[in-house]
């Protein structure tokens, strides 16, 4: 759920708080929303632990003078259907690692973003709402 989802749901607690029915309604589906998260949050760990590990064991086994060290990292990305198949898509792969270094630089080259400084923004991303006057 993003930010402006939050701000409907409250807009609705306002407008039917004499209505438990409702109340109980959102609440259900909070915490739905919130168990789904939970378990996509999880799988990601999950997923980033075992391509971390087999990254790791790749490292290691380079460094042990193994004959084929890949064979851990191959083995991972297999079993989660991300090698790359084709020359195109190859050579995408290796752009997209290029841009992504190039923007890792970038940012860590730009001064920090202030908060608080200037005036205040007023977002409205949703259009079941607007904002007061």
């Amino acid at each position: 759920m993003d930010s402006s989802e939050f701000d409907d749901i409250r807009a609705h607690i306002d407008a039917e708080a004499d209505h438990p029915d409702d109340l109980l309604r959102v609440a259900r589906s909070l915490l739905s929303d919130l168990e789904d998260a939970r378990m996509r949050e999880a799988t990601l760990r999950t997923h980033y632990l075992r391509l971390l590990t087999a990254a790791r064991a790749t490292v290691a086994a380079e460094t042990a003078g193994y004959p084929e060290p890949l064979t851990f990292l191959t083995d991972e990305l297999a079993k989660q259907g991300q090698l790359p198949t084709a020359e195109d898509e190859v050579n995408r792969i290796l752009s997209d690692a290029h841009t992504a270094a190039a923007l890792l630089a970038c940012l860590e080259q730009a001064p920090p973003v202030r908060i608080g400084n200037g005036p205040r923004t007023r977002r409205c991303a949703g259009t079941s709402r607007s904002l007061p006057r």
